[in-house]
């Protein structure tokens, strides 16, 4: 069986507490990988296979060259911000390395599939911190990114509008979606095809790259955004649908 090879980028972090218990404080260390909100669903497909590299170990084990990466057929790059492809760990190396968010770029335009998912490090992001506005990554995106905190915080719940329900992404799939807690503010650009919404704003849009294609999630593939999301019966086939789609 012939698989498809996805490199899956970012959901992880590590955490520094402070209790403060009186005259007493305490640090506690921990970490976060919500990487497997994605990774276990997708388990059910034979023909999927998925390469994690954590936020941690990106600098350090992200593809540096066009040969290493053209090994995988989507990139998924979820709460990963730009400057964490950008830097290697020895920032004190000149050159320090190969341009790795064009690296991206250009694979995409040679055939190969994007993914770019919401979070607070995605698009613009969290204060800016995000920081694709600009980049080699936006070019090759079916959306532009706005030059400032692109977040639409709802903690009211939005409901997605299925727009095109026929389409390959998302075919055989209810129109009912659970409800997001937020997502990003997108501009489809010329020639895209904007899949879904919520309200008036883009939520999923694709687009062809020259020999590539890339898909824009709009929100979260975990929570916060997205804690219904990865609750729902039909998560899993969503992003199998979206990687065939991507890879053809």
């Amino acid at each position: 069986m012939s698989k498809k090879r996805v490199l899956f980028v970012g959901e992880t972090w590590s955490v520094i507490k402070l209790h403060t218990k009186g005259f007493d404080v305490v640090a506690l260390g921990g970490y976060e990988d919500y990487s497997s909100y994605f990774t276990e669903p997708m388990k059910e497909f034979e023909d999927i296979e998925i390469s994690h590299i954590p936020n941690h170990l990106v600098m350090g084990q992200f593809p540096q060259t066009p040969e290493q990466l053209k090994l995988f057929d989507v990139v998924i790059i979820s709460d990963c911000g730009r400057n964490t492809l950008t830097m290697y760990p020895d920032m004190f190396t000149v050159p320090m390395g190969p341009d790795r968010v064009q690296l991206i770029a250009d694979y995409v335009r040679k055939g190969g599939s994007l993914i770019m998912v919401g979070g607070y490090l995605n698009y613009q992001g969290y204060q800016g911190k995000g920081n694709y506005h600009g980049s080699a990554i936006e070019e090759v995106l079916p959306v532009d990114i706005l030059d400032r905190d692109d977040r639409v915080e709802r903690t009211d719940g939005v409901r997605v509008n299925v727009l095109k329900p026929d389409h390959p992404v998302l075919k055989g799939i209810p129109k009912e979606w659970p409800l997001f807690l937020g997502y990003h503010e997108i501009i489809p650009k010329k020639g895209s095809e904007v899949l879904a919404s919520v309200d008036d704003d883009p939520f999923i849009v694709v687009g062809e790259i020259e020999k590539g294609r890339s898909m824009a999630f709009g929100s979260d593939m975990c929570p916060h955004w997205g804690e219904d999301f990865v609750k729902w019966d039909y998560y899993g086939q969503f992003w199998y649908q979206a990687i065939q789609w991507l890879t053809k």
